[in-house]
């Protein structure tokens, strides 16, 4: 099993972190593991919006659809665009291989960052 490799680009667009996953994994945990600032506190609730990302419009298309649910979260984000989704709903899967999301400017994390 290879590794997946995900690109994470700060809202300044100044950093660029890639970061290595592995087949199963959701993309909020991967972001946290590698210091990004996605709050992600809602424990799998989608309670809130605070994991939102913005995907790379040339990887949109190969995530699946969001759910009904995760819509109505992504109308809460701040800063949300057309290709916005939530890193708690983002499995990785090998077709996502090299997946590039921006983080928001208006991105909070409640430890600081």
């Amino acid at each position: 099993m290879s590794d997946i490799k995900v690109n994470f680009i700060s809202a300044d667009g100044e950093q660029t972190v890639t970061a290595t996953a592995s087949d199963g994994d959701d993309l909020l945990t991967i972001a946290q593991v590698n210091d990004q600032p996605l709050e992600g506190t809602c424990e799998g609730q989608m309670a809130c919006s605070t994991c939102h990302v913005i995907v790379d419009a040339q990887d949109f298309d190969k995530l699946p659809e969001a759910t009904e649910m995760e819509e109505d979260m992504l109308d809460l984000a701040a800063g949300a665009r057309r290709t916005s989704r939530l890193a708690c709903q983002i499995t990785l899967t090998p077709d996502l291989d090299g997946l590039t999301v921006h983080i928001p400017a208006e991105s909070r994390n409640m430890q600081g960052v």
